[in-house]
Order: C-alpha cells, then sequence, then structure tokens
C-alpha cells in the first residue's frame, strides 16, 4: 500500500496535503473505488466543493473516476457541508465533499455518504475504498457516465433550514456573524435575507487562503473580530462557523464563549417542547446539564461515544429527534440525522427573539457548571498514561472505559480519551464550581503528564 493511503484516510474523512499527498491522479483512483464501494446501486453521485483553490480541479477529477464506472454525477458546486448531506438526503444519492474544514490551505480532503446523508466513515466504507485504491482500483465500465450541474438545491436548502422554525413569530435580534472567508459566506445569505435578524457579516468572501484568521472557531483566539464586533456594537450574540460551515459556535453579548454544551441543552429544550417525550442523544463529554435539561423536559436522553458515525447509526436505531457534540457539531432526525450548524444558530436565535434578551440571559438557566474546555497533550505512550490516571483515580469514583477513561468522583466527573484524527489525548473535566473543577483539572493533568519523556 502507498504510504501516503495510510495517512490520508482518517477515521471519518480523507484528508491531506495537495499534490504532496492528494493529487488529481489518486482523487481520480478514489472517487472510481468510491462509485463502486458506496454508490449501492443507486443512479448517480453528487459532488460538492469548498472555497479552496485546489477544490475544482480535485473534485472535477473524483467526478472522471465516478463517471469512469458507468455512473452519472450530479455537480452542485460550492456548498458547505450540510449542504451537501441535505442534497444527499433529498435526492437518496451518496455524496461528496470537497474540503478539509479548518485546515490551513495547504490542505484538501473528501468527506463521502451514502445515499441518504448515511455516513462512511474508516470501518463504513472507508478501509475498503482505501485497499481498492490500493490494488489498482475498480475496472472501468463499458460505458461512461455523465456530469450534470445543479444550481437550484441552495435555495432548497436555505427553505429546508428554516422550516425548523417558526418564522412568522420572529422578532427582530441583532447578531455578527463570522464566515471565516468559508462556506458560511455562501449559505448564510440565502438563508438569513428572508429573516427579520440585524446580521452584522465578518469575513463572508470566499477565500480559501483565509487572509483573516483560519476558519477555525474552536480556537478562542480565532473568535477575537467577532467578539469585538459584538461588544462595541452592542449586540445580543455572535456565531462563528468553520471553513466548510458544518459547525457552529456562539459567543454572547458580552463576547464570553457559549460552550456547545449550552446551546445544545437549548436547542433540546426546544425541540422536546414542540415534541414531547423523544429522544435526544449526547456524546460523553457533553456537560451533565444536557441530559439533565431533556429529562426535565421529558424526554429520554441517550449517551453516546464520541463521533459523527457512532452518533448518527444510534440516531437510526432510537429514533432521536437531535443529537448534540461538545465539539459544535448538532444532528437532526429530521435532516437524514446529518448534522447542521446552521440548522442550530436559526434555533438559537429563535430562542433569543423569543426572550427578547441577549444571549447570556437565555443560557443563564443552563449554566450551572464550571467546565474546562478540552485541553489536549501529546504524550509518548496514551495507554500508559490512562492507566496511570485510572490507578490514581480508581478508589475515587466510578470508571467508565465506553470511550477512553471516564471517572465520576465526588468532586466532578472528567474523561481523557485519544483523539480519533490526532496523536492526541484530549481531557476534559466539569464540576460545581470553578476551584474544584480547576484542582480536579490539575490533578488529572499531572498525572498525564508525570515522568512522560515527550
Amino acid at each position: 500500500m502507498e504510504p501516503r493511503l495510510a495517512r490520508i484516510f482518517k477515521a471519518y474523512d480523507i484528508r491531506g496535503l495537495v499534490d504532496e499527498e492528494l493529487d488529481e491522479e489518486l482523487v481520480r483512483r478514489i472517487g472510481a473505488a468510491s462509485a463502486a464501494v458506496i454508490a449501492d446501486g443507486a443512479e448517480g453521485f453528487i459532488v460538492a466543493r469548498d472555497m479552496r483553490s485546489s477544490s475544482p480541479a480535485l473534485s472535477a477529477a473524483f467526478a472522471a473516476g465516478v463517471v469512469a464506472q458507468g455512473m452519472d454525477v450530479v455537480d452542485i458546486g460550492l456548498a458547505s457541508t450540510d449542504l451537501l448531506y441535505y442534497a444527499s438526503g433529498e435526492l437518496g444519492l451518496p455524496g461528496a465533499m470537497f474540503t478539509a474544514s479548518h485546515n490551513p490551505p495547504t490542505y484538501n480532503g473528501i468527506k463521502l455518504c451514502r445515499a441518504g446523508a448515511a455516513p462512511v466513515a474508516i470501518d463504513s466504507g472507508g478501509a475498503t475504498i482505501r485497499d481498492l485504491v490500493a490494488d489498482g482500483g475498480p475496472v472501468p465500465a463499458d460505458e461512461r457516465g455523465t456530469v450534470t450541474e445543479r444550481s437550484d438545491l441552495l435555495d432548497r436548502y436555505a427553505a429546508h433550514v428554516r422550516s425548523f422554525i417558526d418564522t412568522d413569530a420572529l422578532e427582530p435580534v441583532s447578531v455578527a456573524i463570522d464566515a471565516g472567508n468559508g462556506m458560511a459566506g455562501h449559505v448564510v445569505p440565502p438563508v438569513f435575507d428572508p429573516l427579520p435578524f440585524q446580521l452584522t457579516r465578518l469575513y463572508f468572501e470566499l477565500d480559501g487562503t483565509f487572509p483573516n484568521h483560519p476558519a477555525n472557531p474552536i480556537e478562542e483566539a480565532n473568535l477575537a473580530d467577532l467578539q469585538q464586533v459584538v461588544t462595541s456594537q452592542g449586540l445580543a450574540l455572535g456565531l462563528a462557523f468553520d471553513g466548510d460551515a458544518d459547525r457552529m459556535f456562539a459567543v454572547d453579548e458580552q463576547g464570553r464563549t457559549v460552550s456547545s454544551s449550552l446551546v445544545g441543552a437549548v436547542v433540546a429544550d426546544r425541540l422536546l417542547r414542540r415534541s414531547p417525550g423523544e429522544t435526544v442523544l449526547y456524546n460523553l463529554i457533553c456537560s451533565h446539564v444536557v441530559p439533565e435539561t431533556i429529562a426535565a423536559r421529558g424526554g429520554t436522553a441517550v449517551r453516546t461515544r464520541v463521533g459523527h458515525s457512532f452518533i448518527k447509526q444510534r440516531m437510526a436505531e432510537t429514533g432521536a429527534i437531535f443529537a448534540v457534540e461538545h465539539s459544535g457539531h448538532y444532528y437532526f432526525r429530521d435532516n437524514y440525522r446529518a448534522d447542521s450548524g446552521l440548522i442550530a444558530a436559526l434555533l438559537l436565535l429563535e430562542a433569543v427573539a423569543e426572550a427578547g434578551a441577549p444571549l447570556s440571559q437565555v443560557v443563564a438557566p443552563y449554566a450551572r457548571y464550571a467546565a474546562s474546555g478540552e485541553i489536549n497533550f501529546e504524550v509518548a505512550d496514551q495507554e500508559a498514561a490512562l492507566a496511570a490516571v485510572a490507578e490514581r483515580f480508581s478508589d475515587r469514583g466510578k470508571i467508565d472505559r465506553e470511550d477512553g477513561l471516564t471517572i465520576e468522583t465526588e468532586a466532578g466527573w472528567f474523561n481523557l480519551r485519544p483523539s480519533n484524527t490526532e496523536p492526541l489525548l484530549r481531557l476534559n473535566v466539569e464540576a460545581n464550581d470553578a476551584d474544584t473543577m480547576q484542582r480536579l483539572r490539575d490533578e488529572v493533568a499531572a498525572t498525564i503528564t508525570a515522568d512522560d519523556p515527550s
């Protein structure tokens, strides 16, 4: 197997350095293999792309691989990842989104899905595609498929996103949105233009060189411009999207970041008010406020491990109406169980409009715990570090090993887990107050780094 194949096929997508790891010839082979492995008899394959300079050529190469297998391609052009998922669900076709999300301009990648926006991860088709590419790929078909361009799906998608809120009951809300020069600049305007929100736009120009800041709002430094605009203009809140616009992050009127757990609790509360008794999923590093909110509203809270493929599978099994991940992903049953930062954004804005108050007041009833946020550790021996932490806390609380190591103590709880995408250990800590959380955080961190040579 080519060494680069092992590098670029990640847990949930394909991603690598353009030309060095991901070039047109390799992508053509991946397209052919994808048509053979995940098409499942579908009549076509959707291809979409972000604003990176390498995306048009790479997406065209993928399409060439698909049509060589006798399958037609529907090219929807520029899109956010959730628009690609919508198209896959609406048209009943598999899809490929060309994006490297928040990675630097030198990277690109492919997010794949089966028809109906069903996820493709390394253990649900990705490894098979990789191995088929390594073996030379499938034999070309006798007849080639065709490529058809479609431009009508963006407006249909925008109407679909708005269908999750009561647009007739909305009141004006002042909000800034930082698109980070990513695909939010393409999809936010058609969604928001018919709505009464007072929108301040930051970096809506599509530019895959990311001239203003990286399109990675999970990093606090990349929210600085949004925070400054919100506070200086006295806006009710601010929203930021990553490069392919599938993740959404919020700041309140004081410029303070609002965790995805709190946003998820607000959204779950609203959905359960409209659909009592439904099931809602949350991953195991969300705040305890999420399952508490679900239970208080009469819903059924189901805990799941981290990762979109696991969450979508559990949504299918349980019929869950909604799912939230700590990383800014929000999944909706009526969106083909796919994640959409824009749907979550509209539901959050609807809550602010209904309250007639800024975001801090809307989330205040849910902000009952102190959290560390995610802390990353580069550790030479991850298993040894996990074992050391488990040993230290062995008599201090309940230990759960579903996804890494979760320990509930009298002081609070924490999860320590290997990243699915990077060589890191990720730590999340939560307690009833900041002092207790900090003590617990520091004790775990000291145990992780003790005697580690890295």
